[in-house]
Formats: structure tokens, sequence, C-alpha cells
């Protein structure tokens, strides 16, 4: 497994956000991989305590976040497409960071098996680039309705470089909860950020 840092719009690295590698192990009857081992990932990410795993199925064109939690029950997320291909992006919503507001985003899918780890004071968010992709994510803290929060998906002030035009006119597909988002500046007034 290797974990690799990854650069935020602003080319800093953001701390805490890891795209991690997994050994693949392939021959003629298919491919062999551990997507989660315990101990490897504890040794990088000192987390173990995975309570929930969610799957989401999303068609061409679905845009999903910018959702976060907040505290006592933000959650930390371990994510991978394993069917399709999605534009997967991690915000830092802490304000003391050093990289407040900016954000990565990287190609997950099922050839190249990639796992973004994205840990708690992030939204998260993706768009699907396939005719349908399946996303898994195991999370740290259970979901809670009253701390569930989302910026909107195209903030100014957070400009997210979404690859929407890999899609066809029109194609963009996005819940009426997303749409009506908040933006940075209104999580930040309503103290909705870390």
């Amino acid at each position: 497994m290797e974990t690799i840092n990854l650069k935020t719009n602003k080319s800093n690295f953001l701390s805490g956000v890891l795209l991690i590698r997994p050994d693949i192990y392939s021959d003629k009857r298919g491919f062999f991989y551990e997507s989660w081992n315990s101990v490897s990932f504890n040794k990088k990410v000192k987390i173990t305590n995975f309570c929930q795993d969610n799957h989401s199925q999303s068609k061409r064109g679905v845009l999903r976040g910018i959702h976060y939690q907040l505290n006592p029950y933000a959650q930390g997320k371990l994510i991978r497409c394993t069917n399709g291909e999605i534009f997967d992006v991690a915000v830092d919503l802490r304000k003391d960071s050093m990289t407040y507001k900016e954000w990565v985003g990287i190609e997950l899918s099922a050839k190249n098996k990639y796992l973004l780890w994205i840990p708690e004071g992030f939204g998260h968010g993706f768009l699907t680039l396939s005719n349908s992709a399946d996303v898994q994510y195991k999370v740290n803290n259970k979901w809670d309705k009253d701390s569930e929060k989302s910026i909107i998906w195209n903030d100014s002030e957070l400009n997210i470089d979404w690859p929407i035009n890999k899609l066809d006119k029109d194609q963009l597909i996005i819940s009426e909860k997303d749409s009506n988002g908040l933006t940075i500046n209104q999580a930040e007034k309503l103290n909705f950020i870390f």
C-alpha cells in the first residue's frame, strides 16, 4: 500500500487527506487486493474505528456534495469507486488550517482502484463521469441528521474545478438539497465549520 499526500488547488499539501494506492495482484484469472486492512491502515492514518459502510450508485452527471457533519459527529471517510469513474473532491473546512477553503480533486475508478482518505474537518463531494458508478466508503462516526451540512458545489469562493466539460450539455444532475447548499461564507457566519 502506497500513500500519497495530495496538493490543493493552490499547490499546497492538504494535511490529512491521503490517496491510497493498494498493492494489486493480477494474473490471467483476474486480480486481488486488500481494499482495507486495519493494521496497515492504522500505521498510516491511526484510525481503526470504522462503524459503518455506505454504498451509493449514481448515473452519469450526478454530482453529490459538498457534504460533512459537524462535531461531535464529524466523519472521516475512506472512499473508493468499485464500478465506473468519479471525480472525488475534499474541501478543507478547518478554519485554523493553513489550507482552509482549499480543495483537492482526484479521479477514482474501478480501473485504478485508488482509495481516498478524507479525515474529519473536510467536506466531500463527487461527480459521476461514467455511465454509472458505485461508490463505497467507510465512515468512523454515525450519521446524524442534525449535524449534517452541505456547502453548495459551485461556491465561487471555493472555485472547485469540476470536470463538467466531460459531460454532455445539460447532463448535470444535482439533488434539491445539494442545490440549496450553503456558501462557505454563510457556513462561516452560522459557525458551521470546524
